[in-house]
């Protein structure tokens, strides 16, 4: 990107080589951070060693920060943490379609949102060890309110969509804003990931909000090209990414029971935050990424394209035991079965919520499945 365009998005762009040193020295000098990262490590040690852990983590972080000289070194180490991660969390990480994109071309990948964190870094993690280049992440403001945590999204070549504008004059401002970013970055040959909705599908219904597709050309429009030019140039590919396990399924079962029984759910100050680190170190079984077809003809309608989205998700989305094992304890009839070991697996994941809350559980699990019948069916 250009400096007069890095210079335009600078409030909203991921960080830069140039800026990472600076980045870095500024994350380890916030001692938020470091007790952080002691208070994950060592949740037991810290509460009567805090005192000797903090500066101790504080240097072990300075001298591997000393080997990061540009974004590349630092998503090195990230993909060193994936790694451990996929050992330690998953049963396995399966990935289908990566063949078909072109090295050295920019996409739009549009997936499903089952993860805040981990969806966009299975994409990253498939692409790195494919040898494509890693992709920029949309990420809503509303989970960077803390300066550390800005920080190394930003590293991680995330940038800032801003949920918390008001107003129509600043909301159409800050949509054009993206607009315009997104389409420039494809054009540039950065990749983009983005959600197919705003917030995570925790009712396992994978759809896209035609919003999002309205605000992709917004920039183009201005400019006199059709929908469906515009769309074009942005090469969008779908993606669908499938857990066995949800790490956060029981608190959005409880969240959902509560918005049906109640009216309402009001979130704690930073559960979102602990939900990203429950879904980076909670148990996932097996995860399937398929990267679909690039939609080389797009529609007319954002509509349209929205429906050819979610059609591939569908398609290509991976039917775990546990969809199978919901299924099939809601009465819904499938050539596929769980195995035995599967479907005790899935019910120990019960244990804890109440009927009314399991009923939620079932149905965020099975509605994958029952979609996929009911588009076999048309």
């Amino acid at each position: 990107m250009t400096s007069s365009l890095s210079e335009a998005f600078q409030d909203i762009r991921p960080y830069e080589d140039g800026e990472v040193k600076e980045v870095i020295a500024r994350i380890l000098a916030d001692q938020e951070f470091i007790d952080a990262i002691v208070r994950f490590k060592y949740p037991k040690l810290r509460n009567y060693l805090g005192w000797l852990l903090n500066p101790a983590v504080a240097f072990a972080l300075r001298r591997q920060a000393s080997k990061i000289g540009n974004i590349r070194d630092f998503q090195r180490i990230v993909s060193f943490y994936m790694d451990r991660m996929i050992h330690k969390s998953t049963t396995g990480l399966t990935v289908t379609g990566i063949d078909k994109l072109q090295p050295g071309k920019a996409y739009l990948f549009i997936s499903n949102h089952r993860d805040i964190a981990m969806d966009p870094a299975f994409v990253n993690y498939a692409l790195w060890h494919n040898q494509h280049d890693t992709v920029r992440i949309a990420i809503g403001d509303n989970l960077l309110r803390k300066p550390y945590v800005s920080d190394l999204m930003r590293l991680n070549k995330s940038f800032i969509v801003k949920r918390s504008a008001k107003g129509v004059r600043e909301m159409m401002a800050t949509y054009l804003q993206l607009s315009t970013y997104i389409d420039s970055s494809i054009a540039d040959g950065h990749s983009i990931w983005i959600a197919q909705r705003e917030g995570r599908a925790k009712d396992g219904k994978d759809l896209t909000d035609p919003a999002i597709i309205k605000m992709f050309y917004m920039f183009r429009k201005k400019e006199g090209l059709s929908f469906a030019e515009a769309m074009q140039r942005l090469h969008i590919v779908p993606v669908s990414i499938s857990y066995e396990y949800n790490p956060c399924d029981q608190s959005m079962a409880r969240e959902l029971y509560a918005l049906a029984e109640q009216g309402g759910y009001e979130k704690s100050q930073f559960e979102d935050i602990q939900s990203i680190v429950r879904g980076i170190v909670g148990f996932k079984g097996q995860v399937h990424v398929a990267f679909g077809d690039e939609i080389v003809e797009p529609p007319a309608s954002p509509e349209e394209l929205a429906e050819l989205i979610d059609r591939q998700i569908l398609d290509n989305y991976f039917m775990h035991g546990s969809n199978l094992t919901a299924a099939k304890r809601l009465g819904v009839s499938t050539q596929q079965a769980a195995s035995a070991e599967q479907q005790t697996t899935f019910d120990e994941r019960l244990e804890g919520l109440s009927e009314g809350q399991r009923a939620f559980f079932l149905e965020m699990y099975a509605a994958p499945v029952r979609r996929k019948l009911a588009l076999e069916q048309q």
